[in-house]
């Protein structure tokens, strides 16, 4: 398994984007600049991002990106959801129909419960988590 470099680079936008939560738009070129990713890039990375509701867009000499919603209400798993098309290990835990061996593959539930535990831990992390626990090993 492998997660994409636009997820990757759409987790660091938002978490930088969280960082500077109710400081008003945040420009692409400051998140760029700070994240060493060409702006050029993360016009991709955002699309998505927006489009999923994550993210609101103000156009504009003073427009930039700021959170649809707190940094405690938008879960690890909202921006993987909105950067890849879903988080599904293999075709098969998707749709058992992706396999002709459906009815007696014994490894199924094992990559079920793989798949479970990665969905579990995105969904129970917000951009609030993330920052936090940054903040908590700075120092270290």
């Amino acid at each position: 398994m492998k997660i994409s470099t636009k997820t990757r680079y759409g987790m660091r936008f938002m978490i930088d984007v969280a960082e500077h939560w109710g400081s008003g738009c945040i420009s692409m070129k400051d998140v760029a600049d700070r994240q060493g990713i060409s702006k050029k890039y993360l016009e991709q990375v955002v699309a998505p991002l927006a489009q999923a509701g994550l993210l609101n867009v103000t156009r504009g000499n003073r427009g930039g990106f700021q959170l649809s919603r707190p940094p405690e209400e938008i879960t690890l798993a909202d921006i993987v959801n909105a950067s890849e098309d879903g988080i599904e290990l293999l075709d098969c835990l998707g749709c058992l129909s992706a396999c002709e061996r459906e009815e007696n593959c014994i490894s199924h539930n094992v990559w079920g419960g793989m798949q479970r535990a990665i969905i579990n831990y995105l969904e129970s992390r917000t951009l609030a988590d993330v920052i936090k626990e940054s903040a908590g090993t700075a120092g270290t």
